[in-house]
Formats: C-alpha cells, sequence, structure tokens
C-alpha cells in the first residue's frame, strides 16, 4: 500500500502572507503629527504676533508705518508661506546630499558671519550687527549656522568616529571650527546665538560617543569662557546683577526693565488670562514684546493654561526629534539619526532659553522663540531645519518598508 500523508495541506496559510504582503502597508508616507504641530505653532505665533504688534504703529519708534495696525501680521504670514515653500524644498532634497555637503554648508556660513560685520554691508539694530539686508527680509547668517552645525557635527562625528575617545583627533578640530563661529558671533554680538551654538555641537558629539572625560573638561572650561565673557563685558555684567535683584529699584528702572514686566506680564494672566488682545504691557511697557518676549504676552493674555499649552508642543516636537533619530540609528543611518537629534537639541535649548529668559529663570539675553516669534530669518530656517527632519523621518519608513532612498 503507498504512503499516504495523513492530511492534506490546503495551502491557506500561504495564501494568507501573500495576500498580507500584497496590501498596501498601513503606515503613512510621512509624519503627519509633526507637520501639523509645526503648522499649529506658526499659526498660534502668527495670532501672538498680531497681538502683540497692534499698537506699535501708535509708537514714535515705529512712526513710519503710520496707520498699518496689521503690517506685523502681513508680514509674518508672508514669511511663513515663505518658509513653508522653502520646507517642500528642502524635503525633496536627500540626506545623503546633505551629509555630502555638510562641511562647505559650515564654511560657506563662515562665510556670511564674516561679511555680515563689514560696515556698508551688515544691517545693525540696536547696536548690534547680525542681519544681511536683502530685497524682502533680513538675512540673518547665525540662524543659518545653527543648521550648518547640526549637518557639521553630525558628519564629523560619523567621519571621525574611530578617533572620538581622543583630544587632539576627535574633539579638539570640532572645538576649533566651533570657537571660531564664536568669535565671530561675539563680533557682532550674539552671544545667545553662540551659546545655543555651543550647545547643539557639544550634545551631538556627546551622543555621537565622545570620551566623557574630555565632554566634562570641556564643559567645565565652557562654563569659565563664558564667565568670563560676562565678567569682562560692563553691559553683560549689569545685565546678571539686575536678574539677580530685579525688583530693586535702579534695576527695575534700567537692566532689568524688560524682566519686571515681563513678570507682571504673566502674573497679570494668572490662571486663564485676560483674554485674547487684553495684554496691557505690550502697550509700549515691554519691549520685544512681538518677538523675544512673545511669551510674557501669550501668559498676560492666555494665562497659565496657554503657556502649558505652547510648552507641551514643544515638548513633542523635541521628544519626536529624539525618536525618530533613535530610529535612523537602530537602521544603521548614524548621521541622520545625529542630526535629528541635532534639531532636537537646537529647538529644545532655544526653546529653554527663552522661555527661561521670559519667565525670570534665566538673565535677560535676546533669543526669539523658534516658529512663533516675529522675524524672518527665525521661521525661515525653523522650517528648514524641521524639513531635514522630516526626509530624515521619510527615509526611515521608506527603509522600514524594505525600499531604497
Amino acid at each position: 500500500m503507498p504512503f499516504q500523508i495523513p492530511f492534506k495541506f490546503s495551502g491557506s496559510s500561504s495564501d494568507a502572507t501573500i495576500a498580507a504582503r500584497s496590501r498596501p502597508s498601513k503606515m503613512m508616507g510621512y509624519d503627519q503629527p509633526l507637520v501639523w504641530v509645526t503648522v499649529l505653532l506658526m499659526l498660534f505665533g502668527l495670532v501672538m504676533v498680531y497681538s502683540a504688534s497692534i499698537a506699535l504703529p501708535d509708537s514714535p519708534k515705529f512712526a513710519y508705518l503710520g496707520d498699518k495696525n496689521e503690517y506685523f501680521l502681513y508680514r509674518q504670514a508672508m514669511y511663513i508661506a515663505v518658509s513653508m515653500a522653502a520646507a517642500a524644498v528642502v524635503f525633496q532634497i536627500p540626506v545623503a546630499v546633505w551629509q555630502k555637503w555638510a562641511p562647505m554648508l559650515f564654511i560657506g556660513t563662515l562665510v556670511l558671519l564674516v561679511i555680515v560685520l563689514i560696515p556698508g554691508i551688515g544691517h545693525s539694530v540696536n547696536g548690534a550687527r547680525r542681519w544681511l539686508p536683502l530685497k524682502f527680509m533680513l538675512l540673518q547668517p547665525s540662524e543659518i549656522m545653527k543648521i550648518a552645525v547640526v549637518l557639521y557635527a553630525a558628519d564629523f562625528t560619523v567621519r571621525k568616529q574611530e578617533y572620538m575617545h581622543k583630544l587632539t583627533k576627535g574633539f579638539l578640530p570640532m572645538m576649533v571650527a566651533i570657537g571660531l563661529v564664536g568669535g565671530l558671533l561675539l563680533m557682532e554680538p550674539d552671544l545667545g546665538a553662540f551659546g545655543v551654538i555651543v550647545c547643539i555641537a557639544m550634545g551631538i558629539l556627546f551622543l555621537g560617543g565622545i570620551n566623557i572625560v574630555w565632554f566634562g573638561g570641556i564643559g567645565a572650561l565652557l562654563v569659565l569662557i563664558f564667565s568670563t565673557i560676562i565678567a569682562l563685558s560692563p553691559f553683560r555684567r549689569a545685565r546678571m546683577f539686575a536678574y539677580l535683584d530685579p525688583w530693586e529699584e535702579g534695576n527695575a528702572l534700567d537692566k532689568a526693565y524688560q524682566l519686571t514686566h515681563s513678570l507682571i506680564a504673566f502674573g497679570r494672566g494668572e490662571f486663564f488670562g485676560v483674554g485674547l488682545g487684553g495684554s496691557v504691557e505690550k502697550l509700549f511697557y515691554l519691549p520685544e514684546a512681538h518677538t523675544d518676549f512673545i511669551m510674557a504676552v501669550i501668559g498676560e493674555e492666555l494665562g497659565l493654561a496657554g503657556v502649558l499649552v505652547v510648552i507641551a508642543m514643544f515638548y513633542w516636537l523635541v521628544k519626536r526629534a529624539f525618536d525618530i533619530g533613535r530610529q535612523a540609528i537602530a537602521l544603521d543611518q548614524i548621521f541622520a539619526g545625529l542630526a535629528a537629534k541635532g534639531i532636537g537639541i537646537w529647538i529644545g535649548v532655544q526653546t529653554f532659553i527663552n522661555m527661561g529668559v521670559n519667565l525670570g529663570l534665566l538673565p535677560t539675553k535676546g533669543l526669539t522663540l523658534p516658529l512663533m516669534s516675529f522675524g524672518g530669518s527665525g521661521v525661515l530656517f525653523n522650517c528648514v531645519g524641521l524639513a531635514i527632519l522630516l526626509r530624515i523621518d521619510y527615509e526611515n519608513r521608506v527603509r522600514m518598508r524594505g525600499g531604497r532612498t
């Protein structure tokens, strides 16, 4: 009697597997929540810029605006539109291209930092020479440098991975580059941007596996350098003493004027604010209410509730950047992973400094709130950085599907 198989193979399991593979993946092609949070922050910022700036044409400083109360609203809307268009273009550029051109982008931005210091070319505002005048906006090279440092530090870490535990080949070259950037920024002067850039570079090197002893030593040295810069600069030293005792009469009417009025704004806002548009501090009491101190206006008009919503959105944005970076590294895309985390460090550190200054946790320093404060360069390059982050996430998704980028 011939051998017979005691059961009949139906093929149902194999058919189900083939059918499952033939169905399209439910994974989205790009990170929609990341896009929506970014857009919501910009639109929220647009509303608050309008509210904070609506009375500015009545000030002698802005008398040239006449009765154009919507001037800053229209300008910010234009900046957002241009930024979103630029982000759409940047999203099309593969991450490998950014890695290839990272050193040249860094060198090119260094040249811009030199050009901005040339009298007659660089545009000066309130004694600071930080902008290059273009027909439709003022370009701030320090904003470009934040992106350039993210990409350059990530590329440097990948190229020098075997030397990351050595001082001369692993740490020193990056510190020389950042020192050069710092020297140029301090000539503008722009200590805030220098601080953010140092945090970006140090953060990426730390994540890239730098020797912890050298990292701690250089960190202590940087603290000493920043302390020395403040000690040797009379106006920075005066700001520091005013920050330590802002309500002293002489400080409250001078170096701590912005800080005290910012704190008054938060105090007036209490839990739910005085209502959108109801801020008193924006009526020429709080300087730069539509730029560096927009968070104080949010606190006054929308209260603690509005402040917590903004903090939650930025927290989610930074956490998402680190999640994308972690996924890229898991897929053996080290440059992409470090760049993603570097963008998260950039947004997180700048947001923390701006909010810390507004709340009196840090000494007063002119640094905008990413995506929300008025300004063309800030919004533009924030969007460019987030477009690169979105591209990294997109390539992660393609690789997880088994595709190639």
